[in-house]
């Protein structure tokens, strides 16, 4: 198999629009679905592909068997043609009583190991799948945590990862997070250059996050970030407000956003987040994607 680290994999599915872009819906916002339900349902609404976000209730990536289980993924995505990039923003895997921890930036090292440990089982599964990226994220910098501390800790923790990705050939996508230690494109920047850039770490770039903090506009951003996107995740936001969106309900003008996603050349699977609306979840991957075609469409002057 080609390494994603140059190649991102592409399955069989739905052809990609003239511009190149690819979208998927995020299994996050499909979580009252039985997986393979959830399967079914975007390639039959002729989505590229999905982000897997990694669940008890979605690959349990600490349920024995996960091996096994994944390739048995694998062989029913092929058979659907979807492509995958997998996501470890899963709330309460490794905690049942506290959001997203522990983190990479926890004081307790044993915690912060559960958290590399649960990463570098993402990335042996994303070899294992042929996705074409692993998303991450760095957590809130915890109370009593000075920010130079918080960041060694992020480098540190991050390592092992990345020899693990570096050695997998999956990229690992950074998502720059609002409210946490890293939260923006400097901060990405910041991470990156502490690292030494290596090759394995890319970015994770959240349209709706761009909206809601960065100065420049979402399609400055995506112009800005080119060069490191490896995943991108896209809704509808304000701006101030981190609220994930379905499209239309939000501030953000979505053609010159696309416009700019295809002028970068980016060839990863541009994936709808809408984890708060899994409530009604097959209604917004059935909406979400027409939207975006419609926007494909107006970016490049055509009639949708």
């Amino acid at each position: 198999m080609t390494s994603p680290l140059s190649t991102p994999h592409h399955g069989a599915g739905p052809a990609s629009p003239p511009n190149g872009l690819r979208f998927g819906y995020g299994t996050n916002g499909l979580a009252d679905l039985r997986l393979d339900d959830a399967l079914a349902l975007l390639a039959d609404l002729g989505y590229d592909g999905l982000g897997l976000t990694l669940d008890h209730m979605h690959l349990d990536p600490l349920a024995p068997d996960l091996a096994a289980r994944t390739r048995r993924l694998a062989h029913r995505l092929d058979a659907l043609g979807l492509t995958v990039t997998v996501e470890t923003g899963a709330r309460y895997v490794l905690d049942p009583r506290r959001k997203h921890g522990p983190s990479l930036l926890d004081p307790d090292p044993d915690d912060r190991a559960r958290r590399v440990d649960l990463l570098v089982r993402a990335v042996q599964v994303a070899a294992d799948l042929g996705a074409h990226a692993v998303h991450c994220f760095s957590g809130i910098t915890p109370a009593g945590t000075d920010q130079d501390t918080a960041w060694k800790r992020l480098a540190e923790t991050l390592a092992p990862v990345l020899e693990a990705a570096t050695a997998a050939g999956v990229p690992l996508a950074v998502e720059p997070e609002p409210g946490h230690l890293l939260a923006t494109l400097a901060d990405f920047h910041h991470l990156r250059t502490t690292l030494g850039d290596p090759a394995a770490l890319g970015l994770t770039l959240d349209i709706g996050h761009c909206q809601c903090l960065e100065p420049q506009s979402p399609a400055d951003c995506v112009r800005a970030a080119g060069p490191w996107l490896r995943h991108v995740q896209i809704e509808d936001m304000r701006r101030g407000v981190h609220e994930h969106l379905p499209f239309g309900d939000g501030d953000i003008d979505f053609p010159p956003v696309l416009a700019a996603l295809a002028d970068t050349g980016y060839q990863g699977l541009t994936v709808v987040e809408l984890p708060r609306h899994s409530h009604a979840g097959p209604h917004f991957a059935e909406l979400s994607l027409p939207f975006l075609r419609q926007a494909v469409a107006l970016s490049q002057g055509s009639t949708p």
